[in-house]
């Protein structure tokens, strides 16, 4: 199969299936870097910070980072036009038919069960990218070799996000130059 025609339909899928928005869509880019050879889990981690970093939704960011790292500019285009298109699809449809099923009990149940599967890839999500930043990329058991650096940093990061309430870019910020001082000279 061409490698165009194989992302477009592997970002389709991503597309159609990451319900609850770009944060969504990380278990299937995790489920991608081992699928395919596309990049791998500490890329990915890379991509996420940058994607995060950058106007726009992270999963469109991600897509057109996989697509233009793996083929150019047009498997940019074609990844994240595979990712969006599904989303315009479902919502030409559902607004067409929501406003008749707003009240009905199924529909609302649906969105019920729906809330707690996407907050339970999210979960899945943070606690990969935890793992993948807290922890020594050969260790086996989840506590072990910890990086005090990263997660003293998290942790304070975490403390001004609930404390002083500043905008994002502060933290993102603050967080790129410990890093450059935690490892200057490295």
């Amino acid at each position: 199969m061409p490698q165009f025609l194989l992302m477009f339909i592997e970002f389709f899928k991503v597309g159609l299936f990451s319900v609850g928005g770009g944060l969504a869509t990380l278990p299937f880019f995790f489920e991608l870097s081992e699928k395919y050879n596309w990049f791998t889990i500490e890329e990915l981690t890379r991509m996420i910070a940058v994607s995060e970093s950058s106007p726009g939704p992270i999963g469109v960011n991600m897509a057109t980072y996989v697509g233009n790292t793996s083929l150019g500019v047009w498997g940019g285009i074609v990844t994240t036009i595979a990712l969006v298109l599904p989303s315009i699809i479902v919502i030409l449809i559902v607004a067409s038919i929501l406003q008749k099923f707003k009240d009905n009990k199924t529909v609302k149940n649906l969105f019920y069960g729906l809330r707690a599967a996407v907050a339970g890839l999210l979960a899945l999500s943070v606690l990969t990218v935890l793992k993948e930043n807290f922890i020594a990329p050969d260790a086996t058991d989840i506590l072990a070799m910890p990086d005090l650096k990263k997660i003293v940093l998290f942790a304070v990061l975490v403390f001004g996000v609930f404390k002083f309430k500043k905008h994002p870019i502060v933290y993102i910020a603050i967080g790129a130059a410990v890093g450059i001082l935690f490892n200057f000279g490295a």
